[in-house]
Order: C-alpha cells, then structure tokens, then sequence
C-alpha cells in the first residue's frame, strides 16, 4: 500500500474519530484524548490568524509580560514537567560532542539552510513544549511570534484561503477560499484538503510552522501546493502566486423581507467597528430582523466577539467567564449602552469554534438570538501568549470559558434550536447563491413561521426521505433475492 493510499485510509479514520468523538461524554474525552484537544483552525493568509498582543485572543487569554518566576511557574506545571538543569546541561554537553564529532550532514548545510531549518537552541525549546502533550501549547521563536503579533489588521501577504487542522489526524482542511484570491485564481476548492506544501507533506505538521515558514513569503514568490479533492478522488498540484490579501471579516446586505445579514468570517482587532458599521447601516435601512452567518468562522480575537456581544445585548446580560490556572476568574458582561431589539438568527455549523462560540454562547442563553444550522465545533479552552525576553514567545493552555448558563463547551459543542444541514452539492462552492443556500432560507423560515413549525417541517421531510431510503433498499434487496433464485433455477 503505498502513502497515498495509507493517506486516504486516514481521513477515513478521521470521519469516524470525529463521529466517536460525539459520542462521548466530556469526562470521557478528557481522560482519552488529553493529548488531543479540538481543532487547530488557522488561514493561510497569516502565520496563524487570532493571537493578538492584548486583549484576549480567540481561545487565546493574551496575559502579557509577566516577570520571570511567573512565567517559571505558568510553563512548567506539574513536576513531570520540571527540568533538572544539573541532568540536562552535562548530558546536552556530551550530545553536543558527539554530534560535532560524527554527525554527517551538519557541515552541508548552507546559511539559508540553517534559517530555515531554525537553531538547535529553538528545536530544543519546542520540544519541551511538546512534551506538554497540548497542541495549543507552542513555541515561537522570534520571526513566527513578530508574524503573529503583525497579523490581527485584516491585511496579509498570503494565498487567501481559511483553513482547519484536525487534531485527531493532522489532516488540513480548506474550509474556505476568499474571492478573488490567488488561491481561487490557481483552482483551489473549500473542502480541498492540504497533501503537500512544496516537498513538505502538511499532515500532522504544526499548522502555524506550516504557514509561517512554507506557505507565507514575500509578495510575487510562489508556493507550489498539492492538494486532495475528495469529491472527484484526485490530487491536484497548483502553483499559487504570494500577494497581499484583505480578508473580509464582515460582509452585509439587505435581504427580502428587510431581513438584515451579516457574514462574520474570522473575528479580527477591526471585526467589532466593522460589525457595529454594518449593523447601523442595515438599520438606517430599516432592518426589522438580522441574520449573523457564522459558518466556517473559526475564531479570531475574542476581544472582538466581546463588543459584538455587547452591541447586540442589552446592559447587565452575562457575556462569558474564564476560570484556569495562575490567573483570576473573571466573568465579561454587556455594558455599553446599546442593544439591537430586533429578532436575531445565528447560522452556524461544525466549523464555527472558539470566539464564534463565545458570541453564540452569549446570545442564546441570553435568549437574545435562535441558533440555526449544525453543532458549533467545540472549543472551550482558552491561551495564555507570553512574551519573551529575546522577541520569542509561548503560547499555554490556561483557561476554560464558559457560557452565560455556567456550561463548558470544550469538546461537546453548542447544538443549534433549528438543526439543518448544508445540501451535499452546495459544500463545495466557493460562492453560495443565496436563493440556493438551505441553511440560511431555513432561517428566514424560522423568521416567518417560527422554530416550532419549521423544526417539524424539516422532522417531516426527513421522515419522508428515510422511508423512501428504506423503500429503495428494499426493492434492491428484492431483486438481489430474485437474481439469486433465477441463477439457481438455471
């Protein structure tokens, strides 16, 4: 069996780890899968999109500089984790030696080699990072923590595409392609699913490294990448052309019916004015009802879906709450003095995660807005970036967040009042029509005849298609078992 087909077999595993996964309970997954913890969701159009410097960060509690000793004692944890200098130094000593003495390849290396390979004293540091057994817990050295710190403006010298690393399997998944973009230009597709960058094969590299040092670069240089397309069962290589990219945060028009929508595609530091911008035109407009689209929206800066909460709930309405480690509790409420009362609709899916939930959270506990569409992703932890002294920077789980009703999402999701969804041929467009778009008619349903009504509308439609599976099936069995009793009369 050669690696592609041993690739192939491994999204399959991926398809079933994920539908496992729903089925357990949280204590379970935490005593299973305590390396494994949800899904890295990044864009190639940064380094890795939604670490800010203050502020929080999505799933990212930004704590800032902290003196030494505190950050000794945020990155070491339990005792398993401690480093015993007096063991190490000798014996990194004797390796070092060793290594000077023998090691092959060493003095081939060129300079450029060297940069990007990074140094020994950079690997070692990732390494005890790794030892943490937390994928969100990372090492930067000092160029990918200057590129994180440069890429919450909206604007990147990248591809265009938004992109999603399963944790469970490494694999990473296109789950969005920007318009206009030369990843759309070269023939990139959402759903494509990254098989190599360059030489590189992308599964189960850190997604950050990936981008930062593979896929990013300076504008008009290209990046040769190879991606699988499961629709078609093919492996499509496409040189993609590095230039600047605005990403879209929010896009909005006015619908029939004076049914505002909003897309929200990633929550960046310029999301929160953008929204409140668009949401104060729609209602010049006359908006009497607002649909927020956050499908596919991965996360962002959590400080962002704070002031988006805050502009669409009314004063004192609980927002959300961190409890973690080395930091104090804190619980976020609506304070600014405006609320948006008309009817509000979520859409939302299974890559809608982090601060997505955060804003999801907060509206439907609040009972400020109907969630339609499929469970949100499930990602309800929050990180810790420390800066350190030499321009380098950690990453740390620190934190869990919790909804408005007290409930951790981390690894369960938060199920929609109206589930639909998304047709199977629809998946794949770059661009939806929205007279085609299911999901999102279904909401303007919701807003006509109410969740009641269309809830059993959708049961009764699927009752509808299960029997006529099932009557299929049935008259397939039935000839199969008259084939067999005309073979065996001849």
């Amino acid at each position: 069996m050669d690696f592609r087909q041993q690739w192939k077999r491994k999204i399959s595993r991926q398809k079933q780890l994920q539908k496992d996964e729903g089925e357990k309970t949280l204590e379970e997954k935490e005593t299973k899968n305590k390396f494994w913890k949800g899904v890295l969701v990044g864009a190639l159009v940064t380094a890795f999109a939604g670490f800010a410097v203050v502020g929080f960060a999505t799933g990212i509690w930004i704590i800032g500089r902290r003196t030494s000793e505190s950050q000794s004692a945020q990155t070491t944890g339990a005792d398993a984790n401690k480093l015993d200098m007096k063991k190490i130094e000798p014996k990194l000593q004797y390796m070092e030696a060793l290594i000077d003495k023998y090691f092959l390849f060493d003095e081939n290396m060129t300079e450029e080699e060297q940069k990007k390979n990074g140094t020994a004293e950079d690997w070692i540091y990732r390494g005890y990072m790794y030892s943490l057994n937390d994928p969100y817990s990372v090492y930067y050295d000092k160029d990918e923590y200057t590129s994180l710190n440069e890429e919450n403006s909206g604007t990147y010298c990248g591809i265009g595409v938004q992109v999603s690393q399963n944790v469970y399997t490494g694999i990473i998944t296109a789950v969005k392609v920007f318009k206009d973009s030369p990843a759309q230009e070269a023939g990139m597709l959402p759903g494509d699913i990254l098989y190599k960058v360059e030489d590189i094969e992308a599964t189960g590299e850190d997604l950050s490294l990936l981008v930062s040092d593979h896929i990013r670069g300076e504008e008009g240089t290209k990046v040769h990448l190879t991606v699988y397309r499961q629709s078609t069962d093919e492996y499509v290589e496409m040189d993609v052309e590095r230039r600047m990219v605005e990403n879209p945060t929010v896009e909005y028009e006015m619908l029939e019916n004076e049914a505002g929508y909003i897309s929200l595609s990633s929550f960046e530091e310029v999301s929160s004015e953008q929204f409140k911008k668009a949401v104060d035109d729609l209602t010049a407009q006359g908006m009497e009802k607002l649909i927020v689209d956050l499908r596919n929206n991965g996360g962002g800066v959590v400080q962002a879906a704070k002031e988006i909460a805050d502009y669409l709930l009314p004063d004192g309405k609980t927002i959300v709450s961190f409890k973690g480690k080395g930091i104090d509790d804190s619980t976020y409420s609506s304070d600014d003095g405006h609320e948006v009362d008309v009817p509000i609709i979520l859409l939302v899916n299974g890559e809608s995660a982090s601060a997505s939930e955060v804003l999801t959270g907060a509206l439907k506990d609040n009972n400020w807005a109907t969630i339609v569409g499929e469970k949100t992703f499930g990602k309800g932890i929050a990180q810790g970036v420390f800066n350190l002294p030499d321009g380098s920077g950690l990453k740390l789980t620190t934190a869990y967040y919790y909804t408005p009703s007290g409930e951790c999402i981390h690894k369960l999701g938060i199920e929609p009042d109206v589930t639909v969804t998304l047709d199977e041929d629809l998946k794949s467009k770059i661009e939806i029509p929205k007279d085609e778009d299911n999901q999102l008619q279904t909401a303007l349903e919701v807003f006509d005849e109410g969740v009641d009504a269309v809830k059993a509308k959708i049961s009764a439609e699927t009752g509808e298609t299960k029997a006529a599976n099932d009557d299929f099936e049935a008259k397939v069995k039935e000839n199969l078992e008259i084939e067999k009793e005309t073979g065996a009369e001849k």
